[in-house]
């Protein structure tokens, strides 16, 4: 690196500027090398030296850092690197643009906001219409988006109850031979809706919003029958429908309801003679007015970062635009 200009950044305090890049300092030696400049913190300044240009995405990196600290988001590594391609790929949407779409699910816990292009445009979806299909790999946060912005509905009255659902596809909904009592049989399928209300929501208040009704968490075919009004229902693993299940389901839909439907149409787990719902619906609303499909691809995977790299190496491997389905 050939030393042109330096600069210093002035921020609010040293625990301030720690919070920018997380605390980590592998972070700033990230920002080093991808942009080719040498970094000196110290009590609350930044000394950035290098080529003008390159001090200047720097500067521009922590301006969308110190942005998204003061609207409330907790800077961690998927952050710092976000802020940090937007300045180096023109593609990437700036975090600042991000954050202008949050959900607050409660005054005591941060927003959750959306970390890619394509989850803001699912959460702007779910606010502008009443049913939404949001279909892609796993770890895009389709289902998690959903539910908080259910509880966010919740919380503003929108609606006055949530119901959370998917099918227990492995046992075939026939609960009745799989052993102990029925919260036991159910629990494993629907753990996961579980463990994310506990993200958003206090312990004691989740457990008195499930006690009253409010909340409720359900087996697909716990839905048979029912009208669910001024609810905002989520069918998750939506793939592992049948087509009478997904016609049962969206036939449920009352007055004042919002619908989102998550799933992955790749990893289906039905039985070889059962067409997926989920598939069956998308190719039947996809002209339906009032209806929005969102469709996320690798660049939305939020998990550690190897699992998109691991996406897309099975789909070299496999010599396929998408992994096999089991279809």
């Amino acid at each position: 690196m050939s030393v042109t200009d330096a600069q210093t950044l002035q921020f609010e305090s040293a625990r301030v500027l720690q919070s920018l890049y997380g605390n980590d300092l592998a972070l700033l030696k990230t920002l080093e090398k991808t942009l080719d400049v040498r970094v000196t913190t110290r009590d609350g300044w930044l000394r950035v030296e290098g080529a003008t240009d390159r001090i200047e995405q720097t500067r521009r990196v922590f301006d969308q850092l110190e942005h998204a600290r003061q609207g409330g988001v907790s800077i961690r590594k998927h952050e710092f690197l976000h802020a940090l391609r937007s300045v180096t790929e023109p593609e990437e949407t700036p975090l600042e643009v991000l954050l202008e779409t949050k959900v607050l699910t409660s005054p005591k816990r941060p927003p959750i906001v959306p970390k890619t292009a394509g989850q803001k445009a699912y959460l702007q979806a779910i606010q502008s219409h009443d049913m939404i299909f949001g279909v892609g790999p796993a770890g895009t946060g389709k289902t998690y988006l959903a539910m908080a912005t259910a509880v966010a509905a919740l919380k503003k009255e929108q609606v006055t109850r949530i119901i959370l659902t998917r099918p227990a596809v492995e046992a075939g909904e026939a609960l009745g031979f799989l052993p102990g009592d029925l919260k036991e049989k159910i629990m494993p399928y629907l753990r996961p809706l579980y463990d994310a209300l506990y993200d958003m929501i206090d312990s004691e208040e989740l457990q008195r919003l499930m006690e009253r009704g409010i909340i409720e968490i359900a087996p697909l075919a716990y839905m048979r029958g029912r009208t669910l009004s001024r609810a905002f229902v989520v069918l998750d693993e939506a793939q592992n429908t049948t087509t009478e299940q997904m016609f049962m389901f969206l036939t449920r839909l009352g007055a004042d309801s919002k619908a989102v439907i998550t799933g992955d149409h790749t990893q289906i787990d039905l039985p070889s003679n059962k067409r997926s719902g989920l598939v069956e619906a998308m190719q039947a609303l996809k002209h339906v007015e009032g209806i929005a499909f969102c469709h996320f691809g690798d660049k939305d995977v939020i998990r550690h970062e190897l699992v998109q790299s691991i996406v897309r190496a099975y789909r070299r491997h496999r010599g396929t635009a998408e992994p096999e389905t089991k279809h």
